[in-house]
């Protein structure tokens, strides 16, 4: 029995094409994730569902005003006594870290601020709240199934503590705050404790690790 040998011109080609999609893997290959940021960046890169919200203006807020930016979201309520000031207060500072010398905000970034508490937080409310912290924060709010559908997406979790004697109620809610990449990907989650130069510093290693892309 004889063998066949394969001709010259197709073992090149093969070659050549082994050669190309090695090639291609390692030029396409992610970098390594920063050591500094395992527990912060989420282990698969999650696109968000579609979800429709109404902000401050009342105009709606949905998955498409999240693209082409990178935003930092925290799930709340205005009238919460101490995290969400703390964390918003936080978010300010961040922003402000990011602004240029010019003091020229970052044109790419934005932070949401999500209302879980929609029977008292309304887009009035909301505006008067989110610009006393920063005019260029951004508020939104919609009914609780919509709310409860995005919440989810996110595994920010919330519960409305029982009324007390006047009528008011606090609600327990994640204290994270989560960052989605211009694409409308969550990508990062941030948790406490919530330090600004921290947090920015973690923000732009993030960022450059999708440069490569």
């Amino acid at each position: 029995m004889t063998s066949k040998k394969l001709p010259i011109g197709t073992i090149v080609i093969f070659s050549f094409f082994l050669l190309t999609m090695a090639a291609a893997y390692f030029l396409t290959k992610p970098p390594e994730r920063p050591p500094e940021l395992e527990g912060i960046m989420r282990p698969d890169f999650r696109l968000l569902h579609p979800f429709k919200l109404t902000d401050q203006n009342n105009q709606v807020f949905d998955e498409k005003r999240l693209l082409d930016k990178w935003s930092f979201v925290f799930f709340g309520y205005t009238s919460c006594p101490d995290v969400c000031p703390a964390t918003l207060y936080v978010l300010s500072s961040i922003h402000g870290l990011l602004t240029d010398e010019n003091g020229k905000a970052p044109d790419d970034m934005q932070v949401v601020f999500i209302s879980v508490d929609p029977a008292r937080d309304t887009p009035e409310k909301l505006a008067n709240y989110v610009s006393y912290f920063n005019r260029d924060f951004i508020g939104v709010t919609a009914d609780k199934e919509e709310i409860d559908k995005l919440s989810r997406q996110f595994g920010a979790g919330y519960i409305l503590e029982d009324k007390k004697a006047d009528g008011s109620y606090n609600v327990a809610h994640t204290s994270a705050i989560f960052l989605i990449d211009p694409y409308g990907r969550l990508v990062a989650t941030f948790s406490q404790p919530h330090q600004a130069p921290t947090i920015t510093s973690q923000y732009k290693k993030i960022r450059k690790y999708f440069s490569w892309d």
